[in-house]
């Protein structure tokens, strides 16, 4: 591998790691803003119309840009595939919630970072060395302190039931996510491949939402709830699903997923941004973890393919021997 090979790569990653900061932030702010705007619509003609607003949006851009052409019928499967993860996790969530608590479901999209790696390690054949096999329990583990305040006698009284179980279905859907953009990425351009996923999430939601879509009063909606709807389409579907997807095949899908792990956080701070009640500090010993664990995950070298260590192995033998 070439030095400038080697910088160019350096700088991809870099880009990876801010852009995904970026997105955990918008996609925290998807959690204040959803809670105000559910009551006022179903949730899944909602998701609908993210999905779809996003992909209107984001057509002209694609089409000025590269064209608008029908997929191949594999290439509709592999987007297809990949906006069924997503739908199946909306989906799972939104019918969860009319069982399970705000707890429950928090605690069990802790996992989604070790389920992520466990695809990551049968698909694409990623390796994880000592620390980062420690760091996702550690995670998950000050998540989890941090969602149920430090307070050990909340968790315990935590109960499970078929709601939490669904979603614990939809968790795995998002888990498999991550692993399958990189899997499925065929060189196009990201952008493509985002428009294409949006498309296809669109029809898998409106094949779901369709009864529902009739009976929505639209002129009785608040025009604050098609603000909220125009933020979510644009800031944590269009922008987060990109970055999302670019970065897993630049950084991988584990160190993807891992900012995850922030969300909790991220949520407290903007919870106390809008005046809300301030967190006990018992939540500290969380958060430590939380953050110690996110920065081991993103250490470079963490994860290996051993195609690729293959590969930079010869090149290195190449050019030690010009």
């Amino acid at each position: 591998m070439s030095h400038e090979t080697t910088i160019a790569k350096a700088g991809r990653v870099r880009r990876g790691h801010l852009l995904m900061l970026i997105a955990t932030g918008l996609v925290a702010t998807s959690f204040p803003l959803g809670a105000a705007i559910t009551n006022e619509m179903d949730s899944l003609v909602l998701t609908f119309l993210r999905f779809a607003l996003a992909a209107l949006l984001f057509a002209p851009f694609v089409a000025w840009r590269y064209g608008i052409a029908m997929p191949s019928i594999q290439d509709l499967a592999r987007y297809s595939i990949l906006s069924a993860c997503l739908v199946g996790f909306f989906w799972g969530m939104f019918t969860a919630l009319q069982t399970a608590s705000a707890l429950n479901t928090a605690t069990i999209f802790a996992l989604t970072p070790v389920i992520t790696a466990g695809v990551s390690a049968l698909l694409l054949k990623e390796r994880l060395n000592k620390a980062s096999q420690i760091a996702l329990p550690a995670g998950i583990i000050g998540a989890v302190w941090v969602i149920f305040r430090g307070d050990p006698a909340a968790l315990l009284s935590l109960n499970l039931g078929w709601g939490d179980g669904i979603f614990f279905m939809g968790t795995i859907a998002m888990g498999f996510y991550g692993p399958l953009v990189k899997y499925f990425h065929r060189g196009e351009p990201m952008a493509q491949m985002t428009f294409w996923t949006l498309v296809s999430g669109a029809v898998w939601l409106l094949i779901l939402s369709a009864p529902r879509l009739l009976e929505v009063e639209w002129s009785a909606v608040p025009i604050t709830v098609y603000g909220g709807i125009a933020y979510l389409s644009v800031f944590t579907t269009l922008v987060t699903f990109f970055v999302f997807q670019w970065s897993a095949t630049v950084i991988g899908p584990t160190k993807v997923m891992s900012y995850t792990y922030l969300n909790p956080a991220l949520v407290i701070v903007i919870a106390i941004v809008l005046g809300q009640e301030v967190p006990p500090l018992a939540i500290i010993p969380g958060l430590l973890l939380i953050f110690a664990a996110t920065l081991i995950l993103q250490r470079p070298r963490l994860f290996s393919h051993p195609l690729e260590d293959k590969h930079e192995v010869l090149a290195v033998k190449t050019c030690a021997s010009k």
